[in-house]
């Protein structure tokens, strides 16, 4: 490895990921479904936030709606 290395001619390049980005947000979720997802994501050998990230996004693909009755 060498002691100095001169970056002063490297040109720049935009990085082709930037749309795929994530944005970091804060959520409140309750204690027992953070619960769920943390335990299927420790079955499936995976970060629960990625999990939950890769939930909410087959649900924005797929156009899915949550089906709520309120009680009356």
């Amino acid at each position: 490895m060498r002691a100095h290395y001169d970056f002063s001619k490297m040109e720049g390049v935009k990085n082709p990921y930037i749309k795929q980005l994530k944005q970091p947000i804060t959520i409140r979720l309750d204690k027992m479904t953070v619960a769920y997802f943390k335990n299927l994501a420790t079955e499936l050998g995976m970060p629960y936030q990625n999990l939950i990230n890769l939930y909410l996004r087959d649900c924005a693909v797929e156009h899915r709606k949550l089906a709520l009755k309120w009680a009356s």
